[in-house]
């Protein structure tokens, strides 16, 4: 069975392509490599055995989306990670967000309703609850109004899959909200390869620990939380894979209950700033530079999933702790900078 996973070079996607291939899956990948690298092809075959097919497109063009389900018309569902993701520059390049993350997702769902039936997996975000009212978040939460352009596209894919679905029984779509996802497959052949300054705090705290940063900034230790930093639900990325495999699998089985539904992917458990420091510092022996600094704008002060849905329903449970994670995520850097 083939499934196209969009994005599939990149850091969740790339890891999603191992755990579909080592479930008997064909798998193809588009990825037009703006925050990904060529290389990973070889880290997934390392891991599977089998290269994936690369097709590299710019989802932006409409008519090279056209030319691609013509020549895979057997594509029978879609994984749908390709996005821009940062959450300042959405600030500063609004309209570049909104192209690239909605444009793209309208030319993939027309293509879609072309077929007489197929699977549609979205990658969503804990961020369209923004500081949520109660915690644990469940899928029930209220959607808030979006802190960033990032954050409304992806309230407003979900919106746009919702309506599409509303009118096209054929499709059948699940949107993944997940938290914060770290850490690096245990082959340490596949990691989280940001370009640039980091955006997120795991592969800050890895670079800082092999020196390749002076330090480390923890925006504010004032908040009303045990230890004054923000609290987040960090899932390993592995496990993170293994929900969209299992996502696919139950939409493809035609089990949806309606033909879009909505799962959160996490721990179930919150960590602080200072708890993840902390245990880098247990499982890598490194002392972390790291500073104080003042609140960053547009932060929310806690957030961790209520899982008992994907729990109950798609019988999938996150299974690494946090020390393990984060040894992950140490180890890939160690390995990529020597």
């Amino acid at each position: 069975m083939k499934i196209l996973v969009t994005g599939g070079l990149g850091y969740i996607g790339s890891h999603t392509v191992v755990e579909l291939q080592n479930q008997g899956f064909e798998v193809v990948i588009i990825d037009n490599l703006s925050n990904a690298s060529i290389e990973v092809l070889d880290g997934i075959e390392a891991i599977t055995g089998k290269k994936p097919i690369f097709e590299k497109i710019d989802l932006r063009e409409k008519q090279k989306v056209q030319d691609f389900f013509k020549k895979h018309g057997d594509v029978e569902g879609v994984i749908h990670f390709a996005a821009s993701k940062a959450v300042g520059e959405s600030v500063e390049k609004p309209l570049l967000y909104y192209e690239n993350n909605i444009a793209t997702l309208v030319y993939l769902l027309q293509e879609l309703q072309k077929k007489e039936s197929s699977s549609f997996i979205f990658s969503s975000s804990c961020t369209v609850y923004g500081q949520a009212d109660q915690l644990p978040v469940s899928e029930d939460a209220p959607v808030k109004p979006a802190e960033s352009p990032y954050g409304n596209t992806k309230q407003i894919g979900e919106e746009i899959i919702s309506d599409v679905c509303r009118v096209t029984p054929q499709i059948k779509s699940i949107a993944l909200r997940y938290f914060n996802p770290i850490g690096a497959h245990p082959s340490i052949e596949i990691g989280e390869l940001p370009k640039g300054v980091p955006q997120n705090l795991v592969p800050f705290i890895t670079q800082t620990g092999i020196g390749l940063r002076k330090q480390l900034a923890v925006f504010g230790a004032d908040y009303p939380t045990a230890d004054g930093t923000c609290i987040r639900d960090y899932i390993h990325v592995v496990d993170l894979a293994k929900a969209h495999v299992v996502a696919l699998q139950r939409s493809l089985n035609d089990r949806n209950e309606g033909n879009f539904e909505v799962f959160n992917l996490g721990t179930g458990k919150g960590s602080s700033v200072l708890e993840v420091i902390q245990s880098f510092e247990r499982v890598s022996g490194v002392k972390l530079n790291y500073e104080v600094v003042e609140r960053r704008p547009g932060d929310v002060i806690r957030a961790y999933a209520d899982t008992k849905k994907a729990n109950e329903i798609l019988g999938w449970k996150a299974e690494t702790t946090l020390d393990e994670a984060i040894k992950s995520a140490w180890d890939w850097e160690q390995k990529i900078r020597n």
